[in-house]
């Protein structure tokens, strides 16, 4: 239990202190949020419980590839913004966008069988 809610304040105290530095700078804010900390933080979790090298190395490929579509959110979000969307349906617009992308490169994936 008490790895468990170290999980949650860990991720808490992430959110907090991105959304903090933002405020302040958003390029400062940016750089914290790419920091792929939650993705380090679930291999050495993973490793930590499991023990197994090769289930962590196909969670880092697996993270690798769905990263990509992740992106597209990223490129839509300000688009819809600029376009005078507002923020609540750009982000609505935005997160389909991101879902179908994801949507599709496990599609792909799964034909060239490189994931899984």
């Amino acid at each position: 239990m008490s790895v468990y809610i170290s999980k949650i304040i860990i991720t808490t105290l992430m959110v907090i202190l991105i959304s903090e530095v933002a405020r302040r700078s958003s390029f400062v804010g940016a750089l914290i949020a790419s920091l792929p900390v939650v993705s380090i933080l679930s291999l050495v979790w993973l490793y930590k419980e499991t023990q197994d090298i090769h289930q962590v190395a196909t969670l880092s490929v697996n993270i690798f590839w769905l990263v990509i579509p992740s992106l597209a959110f990223f490129l839509v979000l300000p688009l819809l913004i600029h376009l005078n969307w507002g923020f609540y349906p750009s982000l609505f617009c935005a997160s389909l966008v991101t879902i179908t992308c994801y949507f599709l490169t496990i599609l792909i994936l799964d034909n060239l069988a490189i994931t899984r």
